[in-house]
């Protein structure tokens, strides 16, 4: 079970908020959020409701000032909870959508796709075990994005507006 607070106000004051698992919207329990403790598990925060816009992943901790610690902005609008997960990582990645093209396997963290596999622009993946974390840049910086086990068939499913991916990592922080 993973457990986040979310506090209006810096270095954990003003109104919280708590929450164990999922949440689509969290505008009716928050105006604006500029501090977080993660007290078990891991989770992805997004500034758009129903798990959408810029993500940021938070590990157990404390997030005293988002802007300067993760460079969120003072909007979360919803968060998902990564459950825990011990077993083996693969993904499969593919330059044309609906999982054509190309296809390249990953079992393990990837610093450059470039350099790796001699492409950036990812149309399509297959998560067939494990959870990953994407990011436009190479060595895990820039946007990132959560993909959890399933078919995206288009970039715009794993909440991305261009094909074009730096770095690529599993989720072991648990």
């Amino acid at each position: 079970m993973g457990k986040i607070i979310f506090y209006e106000d810096r270095n954990f004051g003003g109104h919280q908020h708590e929450c164990i698992g999922d949440c689509a919207d969290l505008h009716s329990f928050f105006k604006h959020c500029n501090s977080v403790k993660v007290e078990s598990g891991c989770f992805v925060v997004y500034d758009r409701s129903n798990y959408l816009g810029h993500q940021h992943f938070l590990k157990r901790g404390e997030y005293p000032d988002c802007h300067n610690a993760t460079a969120m902005t003072d909007c979360i609008r919803s968060c998902r909870m990564i459950p825990m997960y011990r077993g083996s990582y693969r993904m499969r990645i593919y330059d044309r959508h609906n999982m054509g093209g190309h296809m390249m396997e990953l079992r393990d963290d990837c610093s450059s796709i470039m350099d790796h596999f001699h492409m950036s622009d990812i149309q399509s993946c297959s998560v067939t075990e494990g959870h990953w974390l994407m990011y436009d840049k190479p060595n895990y910086k820039g946007k990132m994005y959560y993909l959890r086990p399933g078919e995206y068939k288009r970039c715009s499913e794993w909440g991305a507006m261009s094909s074009r991916i730096g770095s690529i990592r599993r989720i072991t922080d648990f």
